[in-house]
C-alpha cells in the first residue's frame, strides 16, 4: 500500500478490492461498522433470540404483534397450497395474481381512496413513485430526517432536490417562494408549468415525531405543489379507522400520493401507494421498481390481506400500544432521559455520540434488553440514539424494568 495509507497503482492491479480495508477500519475508528446478527425463533413484538440469546424486545416495527399472528401465518400456507410460492414474474406479466388483485381493493377501501398498487417493499415503493412524480427540471422539497428510501428516489429523479429543516413548514415556504423567484427572474417558462413535489414522512421513523401535515397541506395548494406522505410507521396505528397520520389530522383528500408498508404493524411484506385511479394508472405504466421487478408471492398478499382484516376489526391492538406509549414516554421524562415530544410508539433517547450509544445498547443487552442503537447514516451526525420500539404485545412490568435498567447505563 502507498504512503499515508493511499492505494497505489500496483495495489488496485494486484487487488481491486484493496481500498475496502482501510474504508471498513474507518467505520471500525468512527464506531459506525456494523455486524450481522441472526433471529432464531419467531419475531415477536415482546421477546426476540438473537444469536442464541432471549431478550426482551424493544427494537421491533411489528407494532401491533402481528407478525407471528397465527391467523396470518394460516392465510399465508392456504395461498401456498392453492398458487405454489413464487410469483414467476413481474405484475404486469403473469406475476400478479387474484390474491394481488384483491388486496389492492381492499387496500383502497381500507384508505379511502380510488385506487392502490402494491410495490415489493416501501423502499421500492417511495422510489417509483417519486421518480414517476418528478423528473429533470422539475423541483423537490424534502424533510432533512426523511427515509433514505425518500432521499434515493429524489436523487434518482433527477429533479433539483431542496431540503427544509426538519418539521419547518415557513422554511420549506421560503424555499418554494426564492424558487419561484428564481424561475421567473430566469426568463423560463412560468413557475407552474414546472412540477414541483413536496415530499415528507408522516411518523418519522428514528425520532417518533409526526410532521405538520396541515401546514404542508396548505403550503402545497398555494404553491400548487403535488404532496406525498409515507406513512409506513403509521398506517394500522393512526387515525380513527388506523389509516395514518393524515386520518388523524383529517388531510386524506388533500395528499397526492399516500405510501404505505405491510411489513411493519401490518406483520408481512412490501409497500404499497394509495391515490386516485389515474395516479395508479401512471405508476403501473412508469415505476420502474413496479414494472421491473418479480411480483411478491401470492402468499404474502394473502398475509396481506388477513392483516388488513386484523387492523380493521381489532382496534384494541393500537389503542393498547398508544396507553403503552403515554406510560412510557411520561416515566422516560420524568427520570429526565428524554424531552416531552409527541406521544407515538417511537422513543428515541438521543445520546449523541455513536460509541456511547452502541456501549449502551450493549450494557443493556448484557442486562437482557434488545434497544438498538442508531448511528450515521440512519441519523445525522451527532444524533446517535436508542431507539425504543414499543408494541402492543409489551407489558407494563417489561416497560417499568427497561426503564430501570436505563437508568442504571445512561441515568
Amino acid at each position: 500500500m502507498g504512503q499515508a495509507g493511499r492505494l497505489s497503482y500496483d495495489d488496485f492491479m494486484s487487488d481491486p478490492l484493496a481500498w475496502l480495508d482501510a474504508t471498513l477500519a474507518d467505520l471500525d475508528r468512527r464506531g459506525l461498522r456494523r455486524a450481522l446478527a441472526s433471529r432464531s425463533g419467531p419475531q415477536r413484538g415482546d421477546r426476540i433470540t438473537i444469536d442464541g440469546q432471549s431478550l426482551v424486545n424493544f427494537g421491533s416495527n411489528d407494532y401491533l404483534g402481528l407478525a407471528a399472528d397465527p391467523r396470518i401465518a394460516a392465510a399465508a400456507k392456504d395461498a401456498i397450497d392453492k398458487y405454489g410460492w413464487g410469483s414467476g414474474a413481474s405484475p404486469l406479466v403473469t406475476g400478479r395474481s387474484d390474491l394481488h388483485a384483491l388486496l389492492e381493493q381492499k387496500l383502497a377501501e381500507f384508505e379511502g381512496t380510488e385506487a392502490a398498487l402494491l410495490f415489493p417493499s416501501g423502499y421500492a415503493a417511495n422510489v417509483g413513485t417519486i421518480t414517476s412524480l418528478v423528473g429533470k427540471g422539475d423541483a423537490i422539497y424534502s424533510d432533512e430526517l426523511n427515509h433514505a428510501s425518500i432521499i434515493d428516489g429524489c436523487r434518482l429523479s433527477g429533479a433539483a432536490v431542496h431540503v427544509y429543516r426538519h418539521g419547518d413548514p415557513g422554511y420549506l415556504r421560503a424555499l418554494l417562494v426564492s424558487g419561484e423567484r428564481s424561475m421567473a427572474s430566469g426568463g423560463r417558462e412560468p413557475p407552474e408549468v414546472h412540477r414541483r413535489l413536496i415530499v415528507t414522512d408522516s411518523l418519522f421513523s428514528m425520532h417518533g415525531n409526526i410532521a405538520p401535515l396541515p401546514q404542508l397541506v396548505e403550503i402545497a395548494r398555494e404553491h400548487r405543489a403535488m404532496l406525498l406522505v409515507d406513512e409506513a410507521h403509521a398506517t394500522g396505528l393512526l387515525g380513527q379507522h388506523g389509516r395514518g397520520a393524515c386520518e388523524q389530522d383529517g388531510v386524506e383528500a388533500d395528499v397526492t400520493a399516500r405510501i404505505g408498508t405491510l411489513s411493519k404493524a401490518l406483520g408481512s411484506l412490501g409497500g404499497f401507494v394509495v391515490g386516485s385511479r389515474r395516479l395508479i394508472d401512471w405508476l403501473a405504466n412508469r415505476a420502474r421498481p413496479y414494472v421491473f421487478s418479480t411480483a411478491a408471492p401470492p402468499g404474502v398478499a394473502a398475509a396481506g390481506l388477513a392483516a388488513l382484516e386484523i387492523v380493521r376489526t381489532e382496534p384494541q391492538r393500537r389503542m393498547r400500544l398508544q396507553e403503552l406509549a403515554l406510560d412510557l414516554r411520561g416515566k422516560l421524562v420524568e427520570k429526565e432521559l428524554i424531552q416531552a415530544t409527541s406521544l407515538s410508539q417511537i422513543v428515541p433517547v438521543i445520546l449523541g455520540d455513536a460509541d456511547r450509544t452502541m456501549a449502551a445498547a450493549a450494557e443493556l443487552r448484557r442486562r437482557g434488553f434488545f434497544v438498538p442503537g442508531i448511528r450515521p447514516p440512519s441519523v445525522p451526525e451527532g444524533q446517535s440514539l436508542l431507539r425504543i420500539s414499543l408494541t402492543c404485545l409489551h407489558t407494563e412490568e417489561q416497560i417499568d424494568n427497561l426503564i430501570a435498567a436505563l437508568v442504571k447505563v445512561i441515568g
